[in-house]
């Protein structure tokens, strides 16, 4: 309470009713707006609350400044009431630096820190600890301003002599490919990443369980996203004799499918402003350095090339098949992509449904697409009301599963009560059909709590103040669609599918 006395007018005051849903909100927001937000939260049970939604930032390298407020300082020694007993041990390992000012007068600095800190590569949350007493302390206006004025440029460009040499190494390779992650979209360097694979004449994959678009899925050069087994990802890049992972990490992996690193004959270069993901992949060369610096350098050393690049084969389209049970996701993907503006923002989260979301909705240059690399549901019904709020004049579509919807329900009373015109989906197949085709993967069965019955996600979501629909077709689902992307508030449609099990080696 006391941070938020006298509440400055140039600031905005978004409110969440539950702690992870802010930070979620916040993810959403800074990766759209290509800034550093700020998250304020309860003291240790709140960030407790949050920190799963924390990690999911780490994952996601999302600029971030996390304060928590903390005891007053006469009382912390004693443990009064909501004392933090370790606030800088709690958050770790999450968060890149985590803090608690030794004095009230400090807490100007520690903040100026956090900011510098959150946004430079590789981005992602930082922690502070306000204890609640510090706001009432004086400090020296002159030494805030010069805090609040500098700057610290942290672009680093890679040192042109290895950009160089990997330049002539696409250029005398057979059949290069080239892997792109998060850090090619958070540094503004898709329309580069796309002048090289031109001028290279380089197919283009998009790294395993990416969070971000990062090379538009519509271009000719797009041959998809690449598996998260290993075996898998070696199989998918056969052929390819050399492979350029820039801004992503050597992979992720998940499950676990053992097998070669590389198909036979390949080697790998990787490219990461990170020198601990550079540090930790398991195979391959790295070089060090700002993702869109070393994309310029590349377009600019490497011979333009007369390779051809295959196109990646168009999904088949289905019928709109409708069972007892409801749509088929295939006809679901079908209509959104037929129904959402091309420069929409999208968010997924319906893991179930991922690969046939990622055959059937390409996403093009205009458009932007926000997924957490962290594994952690609860992210994306937030991060799509924070979204819309960075960019109010762009549809955001959330696509959602039954069962991911009830990790963050709390921020459907954001978007209504800001009016944050967001349109969710919700797929219904009342399951964890995730889990059952893990368990299909693990060779184990008779596992309980896989089935959802009973939610009437309708009715929580009109209870929240959100409109919504229920659809059974795929001309319902356009209809619906079309509708709700050019409202003035947030509506949720519910669509019943089929369940699927999809086939991770395809």
């Amino acid at each position: 309470m006391p941070m938020l006395n006298e509440f400055p007018g140039d600031f905005r005051y978004v409110l969440g009713l539950q702690e992870a849903v802010v930070v979620g909100m916040a993810d959403g927001f800074a990766q759209v707006s290509h800034t550093t937000a700020l998250v304020n939260l309860h003291t240790s049970a709140g960030l407790g609350n949050a920190m799963g939604a924390i990690v999911n930032a780490a994952a996601n390298r999302t600029p971030m400044v996390v304060t928590a407020g903390q005891q007053v300082r006469a009382m912390m020694t004693m443990e009064a009431l909501l004392t933090n007993t370790d606030a800088t041990m709690l958050p770790r390992p999450a968060v890149k630096w985590s803090y608690e000012p030794p004095r009230a007068q400090d807490v100007p600095a520690a903040l100026a820190r956090a900011f510098h800190l959150a946004s430079s590569p590789p981005a992602g949350p930082v922690f502070v600890s306000l204890p609640m007493d510090d706001f009432d302390a004086e400090v020296d206006e002159a030494e805030s301003l010069t805090l609040a004025r500098r700057k610290v440029v942290s672009r680093t460009p890679p040192m042109p002599g290895p950009i160089a040499d990997l330049a002539r190494r696409l250029s005398s390779a057979v059949n290069p490919a080239l892997v792109l992650g998060g850090e090619v979209a958070s540094t503004g360097a898709i329309e580069v990443a796309v002048a090289l694979s031109e001028r290279a004449a380089l197919p283009v994959w998009t790294a395993p369980l990416e969070g971000r678009l990062c090379f538009p899925q519509d271009h000719p050069h797009f041959q998809g996203f690449l598996p998260p087994g290993i075996s898998l990802v070696s199989a998918a890049l056969g052929g390819h004799d050399l492979i350029v992972v820039i801004g992503a990490p050597v992979f992720r992996y998940y499950p676990y499918l053992p097998g070669a690193f590389l198909p036979e004959g390949a080697s790998l270069v990787h490219i990461t402003s990170d020198p601990q993901e550079a540090a930790k992949a398991p195979v391959g060369d790295a070089i060090v350095g700002d993702a869109r610096s070393a994309l310029e350098l590349l377009t600019e050393y490497v011979t333009p090339s007369g390779r051809r690049v295959p196109p990646r084969g168009r999904p088949q389209p289905e019928p709109d098949l409708v069972e007892e049970g409801g749509m088929s996701p295939i006809s679901v993907f079908a209509a959104l992509a037929e129904a959402v503006p091309s420069h929409a923002i999208w968010v997924n989260e319906s893991p179930s449904n991922s690969l046939m979301f990622q055959d059937h909705v390409r996403i093009g240059a205009d458009g932007a697409y926000l997924f957490t690399t962290g594994g952690g549901l609860g992210f994306g019904l937030p991060a799509a009301v924070g979204a819309q709020l960075a960019a109010p004049r762009r549809p955001v579509v959330a696509v959602m599963g039954d069962g991911s919807m009830h990790y963050a329900l709390p921020a459907m009373w954001t978007a209504a009560a800001y009016g944050v015109p967001l349109t969710v989906i919700v797929l219904t197949n009342r399951e964890y059909a995730i889990l059952k085709w893990f368990g299909r993967l693990e060779k184990v069965s008779g596992i309980p709590g896989l089935e959802l019955p009973g939610i009437d996600i309708r009715s929580i979501a009109e209870g929240y103040g959100l409109a919504t629909r229920h659809v059974t077709t795929r001309d319902e689902l356009t209809a619906a669609v079309a509708s709700a992307v050019s409202a003035k508030g947030p509506t949720l449609i519910e669509v019943p599918i089929i369940s699927t099990i999809e086939d991770l080696n395809r």
